[in-house]
């Protein structure tokens, strides 16, 4: 049989592969780039780089030396609490408990027979990516929950796992910025952008809302669940070919224990629902904010172990049904099972959370940020090219410095008056923010659940590497930012409110 012959794109994607498969072990690269931004931070310190914060006026950022005196201090001192204070490490793990439970007791499992065999199968691809979008509702949980469970779903119909994950991760983390329903996101940005606003105009600013945004990242779900479930049956299948791993979930029917462990889940699960809307839907619910809100409340800021027990709930009725949990001993065995799983994300933990806060206590990535600003500034760029040129200097950006609200705090108070002065509207500069920062999450292994995705992944291949990670998800990165860019672009052309009250020009 003829050899297929791979075109300029697949090629380029074998190169990635290949270049970040010669990258170390996760765990040592990230020990390594701590060590790396430990020297930076010498050199930069002794050079005097500075740079005047952006947020406040004359206030001067410096370079930190993490290699004085001080500096070595706080490496010993802080080791523990920087390990400890990753990020994703409690997320993940909390999560997982519940989780764990539903998986173990074979909830998951016949959750997942049961809708792969009820839905229509061409379906299936674009459901993934959309839950994956929706899943920023419930913030980084969906980073945890939806790519071992897309896995599953491809491998239960005979596809390739990896493609299952690498859709669900594309839609929860290329997509971050979409959604039918307001986030914590929308709060967080917005209400840096209404600060950054008032620097040029307070007026404005006062009358700005943190739904600024909204119509656009509605109709922004859509077109990414589009984009997604095409860059996976298109370029990203076909390209991982045929799975021959060990893994292996074959699609058998439901027995009769198995429908009524469903049943009894089903009724544990409503019962949680209940009590949770209890605490959340009346106007004097606990879980509400001090305001009365949602976006920003307990509620949102519990959604972890909000999660955890609508999963462990009903994956212990489920199991009790099933027989598969007989006492407190199985569920204690289930859970510490889970933990035992999690053992290669935990070492993970410990030298990205050296390397995460170096880069922060460093103060490299604030400079970073600001001259990043400043080299977009002087390329006198307007309108739409310099639409396109902001989007692509924050998406290179974001592969060194992962937290959205990080950036947008460091990079609002220059770009939203510069955008302003040009006749364009703080709302449309966040939003432009937002794509450029949702698409290129996927790509970069400093994105703080970059490794939980690669131990998910290296379930269904032991050699799964940071390369060829990468080299999976970058079609959706560089679909997902152009398609979306050309949809802002349209947006600005016909001159659509991106969200109430929330036009694409300013006009002092």
């Amino acid at each position: 049989m003829k050899k297929q012959r791979r075109g300029l794109f697949q090629k380029s994607l074998d190169r990635i592969e290949t270049i970040g498969n010669k990258l170390p072990h996760p765990v040592t690269l990230f020990a390594g780039l701590a060590i790396l931004v430990l020297v930076i931070s010498a050199v930069l310190a002794n050079l005097g780089i500075s740079v005047e914060h952006p947020g406040q006026e004359g206030e001067i950022v410096e370079v930190k030396n993490l290699l004085n005196a001080e500096g070595i201090q706080y490496i010993f001192g802080s080791m523990v609490s920087n390990f400890i204070g990753f990020a994703p490490l409690g997320v993940v793990l909390v999560t997982m408990l519940g989780i764990g439970v539903a998986e173990r007791t074979g909830l998951i499992s016949a959750l997942l027979r049961g809708f792969v065999l009820s839905i229509p199968k061409f379906l299936i691809t674009g459901g993934l990516v959309f839950a994956g979008i929706m899943a920023s509702v419930a913030s980084d949980a969906g980073y945890v929950v939806l790519p071992p469970l897309g896995a599953v779903i491809f491998a239960a119909l005979g596809r390739h796992p990896l493609a299952g994950l690498a859709a669900a991760f594309a839609g929860v983390s290329a997509g971050f910025s979409a959604n039918l329903l307001l986030s914590a996101t929308d709060a967080m940005l917005g209400e840096l952008t209404i600060s950054a606003a008032a620097i040029m105009d307070p007026a404005y600013a006062e009358g700005m809302n943190i739904a600024m945004n909204y119509y656009f990242i509605i109709a922004s779900v859509f077109l990414l669940t589009i984009v997604g479930a095409v860059v996976t049956e298109k370029i990203v299948e076909p390209r991982l070919g045929e799975y021959k791993g060990e893994f292996r979930e074959e699609m058998k029917g439901l027995t009769t224990l198995e429908k009524k462990g469903l049943l009894w889940a089903g009724v544990a699960t409503l019962v949680g629902v209940i009590l949770t809307a209890l605490l959340i839907v009346p106007e004097n619910g606990v879980l509400r904010g001090e305001d009365g809100g949602i976006v920003q409340s307990p509620f949102m800021s519990s959604l972890v172990p909000i999660i955890t027990i609508l999963f462990f709930i009903p994956g212990l009725a489920y199991g009790i049904a099933t027989k598969n949990i007989t006492s407190d001993k199985d569920v204690a065995e289930q859970m510490s099972d889970t933990m035992a799983s999690m053992g290669v994300f935990i070492v993970l933990a410990f030298t990205a959370g050296q390397f995460v806060a170096y880069f922060a206590e460093s103060n490299i990535g604030m400079v970073l940020g600001v001259y990043g600003a400043e080299a977009l500034e002087s390329l006198s760029l307007t309108g739409i090219p310099l639409i396109i040129g902001f989007i692509i200097v924050v998406g290179i950006i974001n592969l060194f410095i992962g937290s959205a609200s990080a950036k947008w705090a460091m990079l609002a108070p220059v770009f939203v008056p510069i955008m302003m002065q040009l006749g364009y509207s703080p709302e449309l500069t966040q939003m432009a923010y937002r794509i450029a920062d949702s698409s290129t999450n996927i790509i970069t292994p400093l994105m703080t659940y970059f490794a939980i995705i690669i131990a998910f992944a290296q379930k269904y291949d032991k050699k799964m590497g940071i390369g060829t990670l990468i080299s999976v998800m970058f079609p959706y990165s560089i679909f997902f930012m152009a398609i979306w860019t050309v949809m802002l672009i349209v947006w600005m052309l016909f001159g659509i409110d991106l969200g109430p009250a929330s036009p694409i020009h300013y006009n002092n």
